[in-house]
C-alpha cells in the first residue's frame, strides 16, 4: 500500500493480553475495508522502521474514533509507540515457515535451514500463540532426533546476542528442574567466584514450577539487567545471576518457554536447546548440568536421565560446549522452601553458615560448586568439594554473594507472607515418600511464583519419624482467597507425603 490509506492515529486503551500482541481497529475502518482485514487476522504494525505482527481485533463501539488504532500493552512496549503517533498497517506476507511445522506435525524431520526458518520467524514476532503451540506440541515427547536438537539449538544462538569474553574457562551450571527448593544456583555462582572462575549465569523463571532461579533471586537483588550491565557486574565480581531474558540471549527461548508454561509442557529436545544455547550466548564453554531422577521428578529413571545426559552431550559436543553431566537423587525437594522468598531465606541460611540451615541444599551445593573448580586446571580431581566447602565455611562465599547483589542493584531481605497454614500428620509413622509434583502443585495455587511469599516450608523430609498432630509442611499465601483454594486442592488429594 502506498500514500496515507494504510496510516492511523494510535490511541492507547491499556489493554493487557500477557506476552499476544494484539491490534485494536474499528469495523469501519477504512483500512479494514480496503484491505478486507477480518477479527484475528494477523498483520504487520509499522512504527517508522520498528515492526511487530499482530492479532486484529475489531470493534464495534466508540471506544475508537475514526481514524484511531489501539494496541495491547505488550504491542505498544514492542513497538515503542507513543499516544498520537501516526503508525500504519499492512497484510503479513505468507511465512514459508509454517509449512515447516505442520511437516513436522506430520512426523517428517526438519533440517537446519528449516529450523532456522522457524526460529528467525519466531524472534521477529511473525508466530501466534497458536503457532507456537503447534511448534512446541509437534516437537515434544521424543518429537525430535539428535540432529534436529543441534539445529534448533543453532538456530537459537544464532538469532540473539552473545556475550563473549575472551579466551579461558567461562563457566556455567544448570539443573534441568522438577525438583522443588532445588535452588543450588545462587550458592554455586558464590562458592565459584569467589574461588576466582568466571560464572555469568543466567537464569529463567519458572517454566511449569513453583519458582525458578530468577524468580527467588528477584526476592534479593535485581535481576533484569541488560547486556551492557551484564557485563558490568561480571567485570566487577567475576559471576553475575540474573534473569536471561532482558539481555536478549537466546530470545526464541524465552518466548517458547512462556508458551511452554500455559501448555504446562516441558518438551526434551527444546529443554536441551533451551539450556545450551542460554549457556553458549552467555559466552559459558564448560558447564555442569544437573539432572535429578526421582519417581516425581522430571526424569523419572536413571535410563531416561542417561538417554538425557548422552543427547545433551552430543548437542554440547556439536556447538562447542564442554559438558559434564551429574545424576543426582530427585526423591524429594531440597532444602525446606517452596518458592521464592523461602527458597531466597534457605540460600541466605546456607551462605550464612546458620545452624538451622538446610543440610541437603548445603551439600547439594558444594557437590555441583566443587565439579565446576575441578574443570579448572589449579584443582585435582577429588579436591573440588572440599575446597568449595572451605569457600562456603569461611565466609568469603556469603560475602561474594552480597557484593554480587550490590553490583547488580542493591540486597533485600526476604519476607514472609502474611497466611500460613500448618498441614499436620494424620498418623505417627516414618515419612517414606514424597510426591514432588503435588507439592510444587500447592505451592502454585498458593500463588508461587507470581506472588514472590508465597509456597510452602517443608518440614519432613524422607527418613523423619513424625508424630500424629506433627507439622509436616507449612502452605503460605498473601491472600485468605489463595489459601482456601489452595486447601480446597489439598484435602481432595491422597499420598502427598506417605507416612508408614
Amino acid at each position: 500500500m502506498n500514500g496515507q490509506i494504510n496510516k492511523l492515529i494510535f490511541k492507547n486503551l491499556g489493554i493487557h493480553t500477557q506476552n499476544e500482541h494484539h491490534v485494536y481497529m474499528r469495523e469501519d475502518c477504512h483500512v479494514c475495508i480496503s484491505e478486507g482485514f477480518e477479527a484475528l487476522t494477523r498483520i504487520r504494525i509499522f512504527n517508522g522502521e520498528k515492526s511487530i505482527v499482530a492479532n486484529l481485533n475489531v470493534i464495534r463501539s466508540e471506544i475508537l474514533q475514526p481514524g484511531e488504532i489501539s494496541l495491547s500493552i505488550s504491542a505498544v512496549t514492542a513497538l515503542e509507540v507513543k499516544e498520537g503517533t501516526t503508525i500504519s498497517v499492512s497484510h503479513l506476507h505468507p511465512m514459508s515457515s509454517l509449512s515447516h511445522v505442520r511437516s513436522k506435525i506430520y512426523g517428517n524431520t526438519l533440517s537446519s535451514k528449516e529450523m532456522k526458518e522457524i526460529i528467525t520467524d519466531i524472534v521477529h514476532g511473525d508466530y501466534s500463540n497458536v503457532f507456537l503451540s503447534a511448534f512446541i506440541t509437534a516437537c515434544a515427547g521424543k518429537g525430535m532426533e539428535i540432529n534436529e536438537i543441534i539445529s534448533l539449538t543453532e538456530a537459537m544462538i544464532a538469532t540473539g546476542q552473545r556475550i563473549r569474553w575472551g579466551s579461558g574457562i567461562i563457566v556455567d551450571k544448570h539443573c534441568i528442574g522438577g525438583l522443588p527448593g532445588n535452588r543450588t544456583t545462587p550458592i554455586v555462582v558464590s562458592i565459584v567466584t569467589a574461588f576466582g572462575l568466571i560464572m555469568p549465569k543466567t537464569s529463567s523463571r519458572a517454566i511449569t514450577s513453583p519458582a525458578g532461579t530468577a524468580d527467588t533471586m528477584e526476592v534479593m537483588t535485581k535481576v533484569n539487567l541488560s547486556m551492557e550491565e551484564i557485563i558490568k557486574v561480571v567485570g566487577k565480581e567475576g559471576g553475575c545471576i540474573v534473569w536471561g531474558e532482558i539481555a536478549k540471549l537466546s530470545p526464541a527461548d524465552d518466548i517458547l518457554i512462556k508458551v511452554e508454561k500455559a501448555l504446562d509442557i516441558d518438551s526434551e529436545g527444546q529443554l536441551i536447546a533451551s539450556v545450551l544455547s542460554k549457556k553458549v550466548a552467555a559466552g559459558s564453554n564448560h558447564v555442569i548440568i544437573d539432572i535429578p531422577v526421582g519417581e516425581t521428578a522430571k526424569l523419572r529413571s536413571t535410563d531416561a536421565a542417561n538417554e538425557l545426559k548422552i543427547a545433551m552431550e552430543k548437542v554440547g559436543d556439536a556447538i562447542g560446549l564442554k559438558l559434564k553431566v551429574i545424576i543426582t537423587d530427585g526423591s524429594q525437594p531440597v532444602g525446606r522452601g517452596i518458592g521464592p522468598a523461602l527458597e531466597a531465606r534457605d540460600i541466605l541460611a546456607v551462605l550464612r553458615n546458620e545452624s538451622h540451615a538446610p543440610q541437603d541444599l548445603k551439600e547439594r551445593a558444594l557437590l555441583l560448586a566443587g565439579e565446576i573448580l575441578e574443570l579448572s586446571d589449579s584443582v585435582q580431581t577429588g579436591d573440588g568439594i572440599n575446597m568449595s566447602r572451605d569457600l562456603l565455611e569461611s565466609g568469603k562465599a556469603y560475602r561474594k554473594f552480597m557484593a554480587i547483589c550490590k553490583a547488580q542493584g542493591g540486597f533485600s531481605e526476604p519476607e514472609l507472607a502474611r497466611y500460613q497454614h500448618e498441614i499436620k500428620a494424620e498418623r505417627a509413622g516414618s515419612v517414606t515418600k514424597v510426591d514432588n509434583r503435588k507439592l510444587a502443585k500447592i505451592a502454585k495455587l498458593a500463588g508461587a511464583p507470581e506472588n514472590k511469599t508465597s509456597g510452602i516450608d517443608f518440614l519432613t523430609p524422607i527418613g523423619t519419624m513424625v508424630e500424629k498432630g506433627q507439622t509436616l509442611y507449612v502452605i503460605h499465601a498473601e491472600s485468605e482467597g489463595e489459601l482456601n483454594y489452595t486447601l480446597e486442592y489439598y484435602n481432595s488429594q491422597k499420598n502427598i507425603l506417605t507416612i508408614q
